[in-house]
C-alpha cells in the first residue's frame, strides 16, 4: 500500500538515488540541494513509500513569483506560512513503479496541503512530453518558460487551487 509522508533527514539518499534514476545529471538536483531543501522546506518535500521502501519524490518551496525561475534550484529558504504559490522543482518516481499512478497521487497530496496553507497555484515546469499528464491532472500550460535549467526547453505549467 502506498504512503505518502514527509520527508526527513534519514531520506537523502534514497531521495538522491530515485532523482538520479530519473533526471540526466545536469537537471538533477544534487544531494547538497536535497540537503537545504530537507532542512529549509520539509513541509513541501514529500515522499511516497511501498512495503517501507521510498518509490517516488515531490518537493518544491513555495515562492512570490507565479513561475519558477532557476535561482529556485540553487537557492533555499523558509516557506511562508500562508499564501504565496507552491512550486514542483522535482517529482520522480522509480522507473520500477511507474505508470501506477505514484505520481498522480504525490501531485494531489501536494495540492491538499497547499490548499490548506492558502496557496494560490501550484506552478512547476516541465517538458513538452510531459505536458498533456499534468494537463490530465487540471494544469494549464502557461507556454515557454524562461527557465534555461540543465540546457532544456521548458514549459510553465499551474493549477489554481
Amino acid at each position: 500500500m502506498l504512503k505518502i509522508r514527509n520527508v526527513n533527514k534519514d531520506d537523502i539518499q534514497e531521495v538522491v538515488d530515485i532523482e538520479n534514476l530519473c533526471f540526466i545529471e545536469t537537471e538533477a538536483a544534487t544531494k547538497e540541494a536535497f540537503i537545504k531543501r530537507i532542512q529549509y522546506t520539509p513541509d513541501s518535500f514529500f515522499v511516497a513509500e511501498e512495503d517501507g521502501e521510498i518509490v517516488g519524490i515531490v518537493n518544491g518551496p513555495v515562492i512570490e513569483k507565479e513561475f519558477i525561475t532557476d535561482d529556485l534550484f540553487r537557492e533555499s529558504k523558509e516557506n511562508p506560512k500562508s499564501g504565496g504559490h507552491q512550486s514542483v522543482l522535482g517529482l520522480a518516481v522509480n522507473p520500477q513503479y511507474q505508470k501506477r499512478g505514484i505520481a498522480a497521487a504525490l501531485l494531489t497530496h501536494l495540492e491538499k496541503v497547499a490548499k490548506a496553507k492558502k496557496r494560490k497555484t501550484v506552478t512547476l515546469t516541465c517538458k513538452e512530453k510531459y505536458v498533456p499528464f499534468y494537463e490530465k491532472l487540471g494544469y494549464v500550460n502557461r507556454g515557454l518558460s524562461e527557465s534555461e535549467h540543465g540546457g532544456v526547453t521548458w514549459f510553465n505549467m499551474t493549477k489554481k487551487l
